[in-house]
């Protein structure tokens, strides 16, 4: 299915459905794009995990930080929901790559804040800037409710995070080498009932990362069919299990 044909088969549904929802797809071989309400913000969920993976390189690169730095957990660094941490014990040391892998590929949120407080939401964010996200911002630690109460949420629009993909899949983020390490972390991704939901058993490869709250579910990914794809979808007040059956049928409809 091509880019044109994807757009009749998506809008009828995604109209039907209703809540906010997001959709870029572009084709990473013609440059052939659908976009719909790709520019409006959501609630990021765990998506907005990518730019801090992409600030942990940057860091790397420019000196400032070591990937091989050991962390020891503390109990107070523990987080719910998400990922393998909270099950840890205090002390258990792990380099802050070890984290970096752990946030992206079962979205470990202990990982996760442990890391925003290393890299600096400021930085995160003037990072995001200088990529050309002027919608997708770092506001809060996760489980900080006292922000959330205040309004705080962090947020991504599809275009954006379908850009910082490109951009990876390009090797133009910190370096090639450095772009390619962050796709092998993506690969490896554990959570895969969205997108992916077909597309390993046709043996097609997706780097990506989802995000999920209350009434929230995201999927976002370079799926690596015979003609690459940059895939998003984001939504937001939606009926969770109609929005990921979406997603599951649309990524089988794009390879086909």
């Amino acid at each position: 299915m091509n880019i044109a044909e994807f757009g009749a088969f998506i809008t009828p549904q995604l109209e039907a459905l209703g809540g906010d929802t997001g959709v870029y797809v572009k084709s990473l071989a013609t440059g052939e794009t659908f976009a719909r309400g790709a520019d409006q913000p959501v609630v990021a969920a765990s998506v907005i995990k990518i730019p801090m993976m992409i600030e942990a390189f940057r860091a790397q690169a420019a000196g400032e930080l070591c990937l091989d730095e050991l962390h020891a957990l503390t109990d107070e660094e523990r987080m719910p929901s998400c990922g393998t941490l909270k099950a840890m014990h205090a002390g258990i040391e792990m380099t802050l790559l070890d984290l970096v892998r752990l946030m992206i590929i079962v979205s470990d949120n202990t990982a996760t804040n442990i890391l925003i407080r290393r890299l600096g939401i400021g930085r995160i964010n003037a990072t995001l800037r200088e990529l050309g996200c002027e919608r997708t911002t770092l506001r809060r630690l996760l489980f900080d409710r006292e922000a959330a109460e205040r309004g705080l949420e962090n947020t991504i629009t599809a275009r954006e995070m379908g850009m910082l993909l490109e951009k990876l899949f390009r090797g133009e983020i910190v370096s090639k080498k450095a772009s390619a390490a962050m796709m092998d972390i993506l690969l490896d991704q554990r959570l895969n009932g969205k997108l992916p939901f077909y597309l390993h058993a046709l043996r097609i490869p997706i780097a990506h990362k989802t995000g999920e709250d209350t009434g929230i579910t995201h999927d976002v990914g370079v799926i690596f069919a015979q003609e690459p794809l940059v895939v998003c979808f984001v939504g937001e007040h939606v009926d969770v299990p109609a929005y990921e059956r979406l997603m599951q049928d649309a990524a089988k409809a794009l390879c086909e």
